[in-house]
C-alpha cells in the first residue's frame, strides 16, 4: 500500500476548474526541500461521481508510489518536510473553484464537505486539523471557530503550529 505525501484539491463538482488546475501550471516542476529540489509528478485527476478530485506529488517522497518506479526515496527532515509542503501550498495559491484542499501524508479523507460536516465538526470549530483549506463560503455551514485565518481571497485555513 503507497503513503503518498501530496497536496489533494477537492473541485467538487467543478470539473473545469480541476481541469484548468492540472493543465495550466507549468509542468515539470521542481520545489526546495531543504538543499534538495524536488520535481512534481504531473498532477492526476481522480472523479468519482460528480465530484473531481486533483492530486500533486511530489516525486521519490513517500512510499511504494507506484508513479515512482525504483527511484531512491528522499529522506527529508521534518522540516524539509514542511518547506516542501509550504511549496505546494503556494502551488495552491494559484488554484481557483475548489470547494477543499490539504497538503500532507494521504490528506484525502479530510476534504469530503458532507464528511466534514457529520464528522469533524468539533475539530472544525476547535481548530484541530491543521493544514486545512476551505471555501470562505462554507464558513457558516460547517460552524468554522476563530482559529481559521485567510488564506488568499474566498478562501480559510487552519495553519500549522508554529515550531
Amino acid at each position: 500500500m503507497a503513503v503518498c505525501f501530496e497536496l489533494v484539491v477537492d473541485f467538487g463538482d467543478d470539473a473545469e476548474a480541476a481541469r484548468a488546475a492540472a493543465f495550466g501550471a507549468p509542468w515539470p516542476y521542481t520545489l526546495r526541500a531543504g538543499a534538495f529540489r524536488i520535481p512534481l509528478h504531473r498532477p492526476m485527476l481522480s472523479i468519482s461521481g460528480t465530484n473531481t478530485q486533483l492530486s500533486v506529488l511530489p516525486v521519490a517522497v513517500g512510499h511504494g508510489v507506484a508513479a515512482d518506479g525504483s527511484l531512491p526515496r528522499f529522506n527529508l527532515t521534518e522540516s524539509e518536510l514542511m518547506e516542501l509542503g509550504r511549496g505546494l501550498y503556494g502551488l495552491l495559491e494559484r488554484f481557483e473553484g475548489y470547494v477543499a484542499a490539504m497538503v500532507g501524508w494521504d490528506p484525502e479523507g479530510f476534504l469530503d464537505v458532507d464528511d466534514l460536516a457529520a464528522d469533524w465538526s468539533e475539530e472544525l470549530a476547535d481548530g484541530t486539523l491543521p493544514g486545512l483549506v476551505l471555501a470562505d463560503h462554507l464558513r457558516t455551514r460547517l460552524s468554522l471557530g476563530p482559529a481559521w485565518v485567510p488564506f488568499r481571497p474566498g478562501y480559510l485555513w487552519l495553519p500549522y503550529p508554529q515550531r
